[in-house]
């Protein structure tokens, strides 16, 4: 709740943080006059005033001849707010912490388990927007967005706010998958535009094409129009996903199945299959964005959670650019922090 205050209302958090504190010191110090109360906490006279009547009046301070102490409610109301900032200072350490370990630019954490608990993913789904939302600038921008259930739930949040002051253009990162229509990318990014009020610009072709034929369709003016889009994009969306359920979901014959698990592959984005020391074991010929075109886009978002994708998600983001961003889930967060096992 804390941090959704110092997002949307930044001057009200700083409020809170200031009246928390004079509570603090009232509590310790008092019965407490005014001036020492000033120096204390830092602020002048004038303001400890203003901010005591308004205790007063709420009834968390009383006020006698020998100073101000707190009320009974006032008490009570400080060892909860004392409860919400300790925890509200336990996640944004954890966000550090793993950022640093993953050597990404930063981490967005959103307490509980998504395996377990439906509206972690959608919070996550919100959380990305907001991040999205502060990394884009105004006028035109371009989105390049990857497909599957994740970046689906995102899609599920979008609305016209994203788009004011810009001109927002969604093209999908790469061609059809065959099956599962309503989560391949041209269907999340056309959906992504509608309710931003952005625009769309599809990449009809299939995903995964034999050598020569991919070839060929690189000659295509319009396939080769949607490539260059992807490859000036102003932010790149995309999520983590498990290399056998990938594996299955693109159609891959049971050997290649039998040979990613040979390889020890853990986890799968932009077609490349990837094991724990996140070393590419396995690569599709796909039509769209190659991971090798990621380190020139200004900014890369990805969305992916749940512990059971913890080694999927640390793997990959071994073979990132450290200017990523990742949203997750606490349960992924502190299995990564834990080597896969979750934080006692």
């Amino acid at each position: 709740m804390l941090s959704v205050i110092e997002k949307v209302l930044p001057d009200a958090y700083e409020l809170l943080l200031r009246r928390y504190q004079i509570l603090k010191v009232i509590n310790k110090e008092g019965p407490i006059g005014r001036r020492l109360l000033s120096e204390k906490v830092q602020l002048t006279e004038r303001l400890i005033r203003s901010e005591v009547d308004i205790l007063k009046i709420h009834r968390l301070v009383s006020t006698s001849t020998t100073g101000m102490s707190l009320t009974p409610e006032g008490l009570e109301t400080l060892d909860k707010l004392g409860e919400l900032l300790e925890e509200q200072t336990y996640w944004n350490q954890l966000e550090k912490e793993l950022a640093l370990h993953l050597n990404i630019h930063s981490c967005k954490v959103i307490p509980g388990d998504l395996e377990e608990d439906y509206q972690v993913l959608a919070q996550m789904a919100q959380e990305t927007i907001n991040v999205i939302n502060c990394l884009l600038g105004n006028g035109k921008q371009i989105i390049t967005v990857m497909g599957g259930t994740t970046l689906n739930e995102v899609a599920n949040y979008m609305d016209e706010n994203l788009g004011i002051n810009r001109e927002l253009l969604f093209v999908p990162a790469r061609g059809g998958l065959g099956d599962h229509t309503m989560i391949e990318a041209n269907a999340i990014a056309q959906r992504m535009a509608q309710q931003t009020d952005g625009q769309f610009h599809g990449l009809y072709a299939p995903e995964l094409v034999h050598q020569q034929i991919y070839e060929e369709l690189l000659k295509e003016p319009e396939i080769k129009n949607t490539l260059d889009l992807i490859e000036s994009a102003s932010l790149i969306l995309y999520s983590i996903g498990n290399p056998i359920e990938m594996a299955k979901r693109r159609g891959l014959d049971e050997s290649t199945v039998n040979l990613l698990i040979e390889r020890e592959a853990v986890a799968e984005a932009f077609g490349e299959f990837i094991n724990k020391e996140g070393e590419v074991v396995y690569k599709l010929s796909n039509i769209g964005l190659q991971s090798s075109s990621l380190e020139k886009i200004e900014h890369l978002v990805t969305v992916a959670g749940g512990k059971r994708k913890a080694i999927a998600i640390e793997s990959y983001l071994k073979t990132a650019p450290s200017h990523t961003w990742l949203i997750t889930d606490g349960s992924a967060a502190k299995a990564i922090l834990n080597g896969g096992n979750p934080l006692k």
